[in-house]
């Protein structure tokens, strides 16, 4: 069992606590100060990192589509594309010798990330995890989710899927596709830290006659569903009779989508709208969490062309 695998059979945590892992690296940037060298520090949620291993020092490919791309090396029986990571974020690496390539697993993807050295695991909660905004100013929010800060230092938070999908549209863009259609014009919450995932998720929901709310965090989420409660009593209506369902991300800042969802599964009134839960990590193992917390389905993101349908689905079925 190699250091990672080792890592998640031990940190499972209890659903619903908020807490997630987060394997912590970071890339040496070249600085003007006595041609010396600086650490920028970035975090990768660990249940996306297969392994951790040297660099064989791949160089730039002069004839790759994108610059980050510095070719693939072989790992076992596949064959896996590496990315410059500091090219990526616009970061002068100072090289040095045994550099690290992170290998990550999601949406059905496998790829490695090169950076310059990897620090320790870090147990984080998502209510310390700080969003995007002002102190993001020259990396910009697209590729970082949040920061978190631990000692004398920040960890900004990667946005994985979101570089892939940049790197390869055509790809994210078949992922998303759906031909399903609801005969009536529901309403959908949609909970998502990610801009891209949140742009994508409200195509392919209004494709299918979907109204969409969307929200950037779980405690966003928490907060718009107590108001569309309270209104709903005020009026003495049914709380479907202003939303359908909750779709919401079980990675985000404040509130992640085990804890939101369930908030809402043991509150008297919200508990009356299915709720579905996805992620690019969602596995058998992983499973078992959304299902403790009474999500009533999980979507991985490969499959998010199911997406609409299930929803539809619970909806009716809910109707009925």
């Amino acid at each position: 069992m190699n250091i990672i695998d080792q890592i998640k059979s031990e940190i499972l945590l209890e659903t619903g606590t908020n807490e997630f892992e987060i394997l912590e690296f970071f890339l040496n940037e070249n600085s003007s100060v006595n041609n010396s060298s600086e650490s920028s520090y970035f975090g990768m949620n660990v249940a996306k990192v297969v392994e951790v291993i040297e660099s064989p020092d791949l160089k730039q490919d002069d004839y790759a589509q994108n610059p980050c791309f510095l070719g693939t090396i072989p790992l076992r029986n596949l064959i896996v594309p590496v990315i410059d990571l500091s090219i990526w974020l616009g970061i002068e690496r100072a090289r040095k010798e045994h550099e690290i390539i992170i290998i990550t697993e999601f949406s059905r993807s496998v790829q490695g990330f090169l950076v310059s050295g990897v620090t320790e695991i870090q147990r984080v909660q998502w209510k310390e995890v700080i969003p995007p905004g002002e102190f993001i100013t020259r990396l910009g929010t697209s590729s970082i989710i949040g920061m978190v800060h631990k000692g004398d230092h920040f960890i900004q938070l990667l946005d994985l899927e979101h570089i892939i999908s940049v790197l390869n549209p055509e790809s994210a863009e078949e992922t998303w596709k759906t031909t399903v259609k609801a005969k009536k014009n529901y309403m959908a919450l949609v909970a998502d830290d990610s801009p891209t995932i949140r742009l994508m998720l409200k195509k392919n929901l209004q494709a299918s006659n979907f109204r969409t709310h969307l929200v950037n965090n779980g405690e966003e989420a928490l907060i718009q569903l107590k108001e569309i409660a309270f209104k709903a009593q005020s009026e003495n209506k049914s709380i479907n009779d202003f939303i359908d369902i909750v779709i919401a991300d079980i990675e985000m800042p404040q509130l992640d989508g085990f804890t939101l969802t369930k908030k809402i599964k043991n509150d008297s009134e919200l508990n009356k709208l299915p709720v579905i839960l996805y992620s690019s990590i969602i596995t058998e193992e992983l499973r078992h969490k959304g299902e403790s917390v009474k999500a009533d389905y999980q979507v991985s993101k490969p499959e998010m062309d199911k997406m609409a349908e299930m929803a539809i689905r619970l909806i009716e079925k809910h109707e009925y």
